[in-house]
């Protein structure tokens, strides 16, 4: 009698193989929601596979969700928050300004929690890439604009990486996707000098290992964010409860 322990092998296609080292890294945060994966010609080289079989493979990830084509024919790591809900969020976004100032008091609270815990848990590495993205963003020419508008995205989901928190970062690049292109019409209207002011001190306060002054310093800073969008659409701020926004829970 055969016991019931034992189960058939089966020999997986290569296609399979390869998808499934590539799930694993997403899910263990080291390819990152919006990261490029290298060309295809690389991709067959690093594998040691063929190309037809690495088609296959990220045809599949694509249909499972986990990668995504974009206009300029690259395929980079979807973020892990989208979904159904995404596609008629962002139309409310382009439509409603109520909901795209929805959006930044979720913004608020998610990256208040994100500089909070960077503050304990980003490695060298990781503040000294910021102090790099930082610096890459001091307004020192007429083409701040366009500097900007980069480096601020890398600059927040940088943070967010630093948590060290696969779940958040996927929200937090889903939640910034979805602002992405209600924000960059408004960076003109925006002090360039006091935004890197503002960016300077909160890696500052991470790189002091201080969780609550860098929670702080995100939310005056994203206070002022809102403050000039609402000033440019000529519309009344809500009066500040408290500054300095809503307290962490420690951990």
């Amino acid at each position: 009698m055969v016991s019931p322990i034992f189960k058939p092998i089966t020999q997986e296609k290569l296609s399979v193989k390869i998808a499934n080292q590539i799930k694993e890294l997403i899910l263990q945060g080291k390819l990152k929601p919006g990261e490029p994966l290298p060309p295809e010609r690389k991709l067959v080289s690093i594998l040691n596979v063929s190309r037809p079989s690495l088609r296959e493979a990220l045809k599949s990830l694509v249909g499972m969700g986990y990668l995504e084509i974009t206009q300029g024919n690259r395929t980079i790591v979807r973020s892990l928050a989208s979904g159904r809900m995404i596609e008629p969020l962002d139309l409310l976004v382009k439509e409603d300004l109520a909901t795209a100032f929805e959006l930044i008091e979720v913004r608020k609270a998610v990256e208040t929690w994100n500089g909070y815990y960077a503050a304990k848990r980003a490695t060298d590495e990781e503040i000294a890439a910021l102090e790099e993205c930082v610096a890459a963003m001091k307004p020192d020419s007429g083409n701040h604009g366009a500097t900007f508008g980069k480096s601020d995205p890398d600059f927040h989901l940088a943070i967010a990486q630093a948590t060290h928190n696969k779940v958040q970062t996927h929200m937090m690049y889903t939640i910034y996707d979805l602002l992405k292109n209600f924000l960059t019409r408004f960076y003109g209207n925006m002090n360039s000098a006091r935004i890197w002011e503002q960016h300077a001190r909160i890696v500052e306060a991470i790189k002091r290992r201080d969780p609550e002054m860098t929670r702080r310093a995100m939310m005056d800073h994203l206070d002022y964010v809102e403050n000039s969008i609402r000033q440019a659409l000529g519309i009344a701020g809500e009066p500040k409860a408290e500054s300095g926004g809503a307290s962490v829970d420690r951990a």
